[in-house]
């Protein structure tokens, strides 16, 4: 398998987790958004929306590109149930997509790269002003997951009992992103132990945007 990813992309990361839970192995091939490479011919040819992350499965899998994490995650899952990233039970496995749809839907796509340059060069935005808007909906979206976090009282270790889910796969990126931004993840001390704990596995720390081939040297 390819995997056509952003070291610091946040839908790249929830994949690169995805597949090292899964344990499939994928050849890294870095996209550069600081350069706009994903604008050009060549990745418009892998995946015309010019959005990272994509996967080209290989003659073993029937030779697919797929593109949006959240199709790619759903193929994996039906291509390779174990380990589930989804609970065995219909209520469940709604509670943890919707605490994955959160981030998925409600946090990442308005504070993504392409939104950010928008407000920056159409919309003639600072930075200061850019953090804000980051911040905003982040802090949003951490303030109704930590609610329900907090309420889940069988709740073991992670989003969702005592193993990595969906809803960690998400929400791991988030983070990182959270901090990036600057926000400040004290009202959340559910969220930072979950991601505490993501960290102390090999899959989760693996797939940090730190450690990817295109990401910068200290």
């Amino acid at each position: 398998m390819k995997l056509y990813n952003f070291f610091r992309s946040g839908t790249s990361h929830r994949l690169r987790i995805a597949l090292n839970l899964k344990g499939i192995a994928y050849e890294y091939v870095a996209v550069d958004l600081r350069t706009e490479e994903h604008l050009g011919a060549a990745f418009k040819a892998v995946n015309p929306q010019a959005l990272v992350p994509a996967l080209m499965t290989g003659p073993t899998e029937g030779d697919l590109t797929l593109i949006q994490s959240p199709a790619i995650i759903e193929w994996l899952e039906e291509r390779h149930p174990a380990p589930a990233l989804l609970p065995a039970n219909a209520a469940d496995r709604a509670r943890v997509r919707a605490l994955a749809a959160i981030v998925g839907c409600d946090i990442h796509p308005i504070n993504n790269r392409r939104i950010l340059e928008y407000l920056r060069k159409t919309l003639g935005c600072d930075e200061a002003a850019v953090q804000a808007w980051c911040a905003t909906w982040i802090t949003a979206g951490f303030d109704a997951l930590e609610a329900l976090l907090a309420a889940d009282k069988s709740r073991g270790s992670f989003c969702f009992g005592n193993a990595p889910t969906l809803a960690d796969v998400y929400l791991i990126p988030q983070v990182e992103s959270a901090r990036r931004f600057n926000v400040d993840l004290t009202p959340y001390p559910n969220i930072v132990a979950i991601d505490r704990a993501c960290n102390e596995l090999d899959a989760f720390r693996r797939a940090a945007p730190a450690v990817q081939p295109d990401a910068p040297k200290a």
